[in-house]
């Protein structure tokens, strides 16, 4: 990050961490975006995450991985954690559980 990149690639960065952890680090990830306006490639499988971070969502199907659903992510910014127990939040945190769930159903 000290060379200020214009795209940062992230793969499942928040794991292996605790749950408290993880949401004040989504919180860096919001305000990196907000003040540096770098793009960020996130891959993970936490859906709270996704919906949390994201302003679009792809649902990708198993090896060989095809895009299978795209999601634009229209919560206003800056998002705060509050937004994780609403409940327009939680339905989209379902559809994409969903769409994942019938992925696993054809593979």
């Amino acid at each position: 990050l000290i060379h200020e990149p214009d795209l940062l690639m992230l793969d499942e960065p928040f794991g292996a961490l605790d749950a408290f952890t993880r949401e004040e680090l989504w919180q860096v990830i919001r305000d990196l975006h907000a003040q540096q306006g770098v793009t960020i490639v996130l891959v993970t499988h936490d859906l709270r995450e996704a919906v949390y971070l994201a302003d679009r969502v792809f649902v990708m199907s198993a090896r060989p991985g095809r895009v299978l659903h795209e999601h634009e992510i229209d919560f206003p910014r800056p998002r705060s954690l509050d937004l994780t127990y609403d409940p327009a939040f939680t339905r989209k945190v379902q559809e994409l559980r969903g769409e994942i769930a019938d992925a696993r159903q054809i593979a």
